[in-house]
């Protein structure tokens, strides 16, 4: 055995110093390239994140312009009261008057306010009390309510003659019967059709009628939407509503038979054709709700009336299809709820 200058032999650890030195050498340059490539990877993740992101902007950016609206805000407050019409008329149906109520009275609110500006004079405090009678009344019997509807709008009309009487202003004979007229037709429009959901809500099953008629009155606006933006060339009504399409209502029709027909099978449990002529009874008058609204806010040059609702413009402006609809809603509900297996 060779020794060393001292005269002793190599230690028999020398040689495995430096194997350990080597080693953690290696295990340095490899922690050091994992800790690189797991930088690397969350770079790219984080870049692929910001690209999704941006290309979802500019979709959602794309979708706005064409629809006018935020389509994101608008459909999370539309799942919102959705969950609130489902959850009261399937659970406990009386608790859906606490919502109808004050949304018909902010939809005769805000068609008040939009036609003061549009120098209308309208009485907000004769309608909302006149809408408050006619609302009661919907839980009386049918000839009690149409007795109440007629004084309601009795009320608004001489309330308004006396009101401009007492002004004393010289306001043209034109403009005071224009005046007179609106405040008669917020009480037919809004306020009559509100009450009749609360009729619908009153009878037997009624709780169900009512969900199958606002299912439907939503899915015709929903397809004609969606089929429009996709497929829309041709303008149904360019003087009225600009955005609305032929390929549109196309969209409607198909919505309205398959929402018609399954409700009523499945739902109501009236045969199928009966279904299929509640989806269209429903189609009819949701488009002609909508088309009647885009009129008249036409008229006043406004756009929506009122932005209560964000993505949405005002509770008026999501009930304009679904009010006109709760006329065939009840007579269809007297017409074909003896077919019902509910029955």
């Amino acid at each position: 055995m060779s020794e060393d200058a001292s005269g002793k032999a190599p230690g028999p650890d020398a040689s495995p110093s430096r194997s350990d030195s080597r080693r953690g050498g290696d295990a340095a340059a490899d922690s050091s390239s994992f800790q690189a490539h797991v930088r690397a990877a969350r770079s790219e993740f984080e870049s692929q994140i910001e690209r999704a992101r941006v290309e979802f902007e500019e979709a959602n950016e794309r979708l706005n312009a064409r629809s006018g609206r935020n389509l994101l805000v608008a459909t999370l407050i539309g799942l919102a009261i959705g969950a609130v019409v489902l959850g009261s008329l399937l659970f406990w149906k009386w608790a859906f008057i606490a919502f109808a109520v004050p949304l018909c009275l902010m939809g005769a609110l805000e068609f008040t306010r939009a036609l003061q500006a549009a120098g209308r004079r309208i009485d907000l405090a004769a309608q909302l009390s006149a809408g408050v009678l006619v609302l009661g009344a919907a839980f009386v019997g049918y000839l009690t309510q149409w007795f109440v509807i007629f004084a309601a709008v009795v009320l608004v009309v001489v309330w308004r003659l006396v009101a401009q009487m007492a002004a004393h202003d010289g306001r043209r004979y034109g403009d005071v019967v224009s005046d007179v007229l609106a405040s008669g037709l917020i009480q037919l429009y809004v306020v009559f059709h509100g009450s009749l959901a609360l009729v619908i809500l009153r009878q037997d099953h009624g709780e169900l009628w009512l969900l199958a008629v606002l299912v439907i009155a939503v899915a015709v606006d929903t397809g004609a939407y969606a089929s429009g933006v996709a497929l829309g060339r041709h303008p149904m009504a360019p003087r009225i509503s600009p955005n609305k399409t032929w390929e549109g209502f196309g969209g409607a029709v198909v919505a309205s038979l398959v929402a018609g027909g399954l409700l009523g099978v499945l739902m109501l449990q009236i045969p199928l054709w009966a279904g299929l002529i509640l989806g269209l009874a429903i189609l009819v008058s949701a488009t002609v709700g909508d088309l009647g609204e885009s009129l008249i806010k036409r008229d006043l040059g406004i756009k929506d009336m009122s932005s209560f609702l964000p993505g949405h413009g005002g509770v008026l402006d999501r009930l304009d299809s679904i009010l006109p609809s709760l006329v065939p809603g009840l007579a269809l509900y007297i017409l074909l709820n003896p077919l019902s297996a509910l029955t």
